[in-house]
């Protein structure tokens, strides 16, 4: 089982402050750099069969971990290997086939985990759209950035 999600940081916290920035100016003309470093800090959580492949303790930006997994949805779909990382760490997951399984890794912590290609394609895609329909509801001009387009593949 395969449980992937965020939540908004908690009012009063720096990280909600990432979320109030990006409503100064003009949202859809932010630029990718902004996007993934800047705004949306949120708590990210993944767990696989139990195994904390994302604390819910760590913060990350909602854009930047977004893309990241639109990338590696769309290599996985294609039988490719990927890889994922976070900006605030050295961490890397990487994402192998195993047969018709995808087995999981991290670069810092001993744990292996498997999950069937389509369950992880399925928790990354309904990951981006949460976080695709949370960005553009909180902030509709995103709906027209060149970048958070990016996250949901066509």
């Amino acid at each position: 089982m395969i449980h992937l999600s965020f939540s908004l940081p908690e009012p009063g916290s720096p990280w909600r402050r990432t979320w109030e920035g990006a409503k100064q100016g003009d949202p859809a003309g932010l630029a990718e750099i902004d996007l993934r470093y800047k705004y949306f800090g949120v708590n990210a959580e993944m767990l696989v069969d139990d195994v904390e492949v994302i604390s819910k303790r760590r913060f990350v930006t909602l854009v930047d971990l977004a893309l990241s997994l639109s990338h590696a949805e769309r290599r996985i779909s294609s039988g490719e290997d990927a890889a994922f990382g976070f900006t605030e760490s050295e961490e890397v997951i990487h994402l192998r086939r195993d047969g018709d399984l995808i087995a999981l890794t991290s670069s810092k912590r001993p744990w292996r985990v498997t999950a069937a290609r389509e369950e992880l394609e399925s928790a990354f895609s309904g990951f981006l759209r949460e976080a695709h329909s949370r960005l553009t509801s909180e902030i509709p001009g995103l709906a027209v950035n060149p970048v958070i387009r990016q996250i949901l593949p066509e």
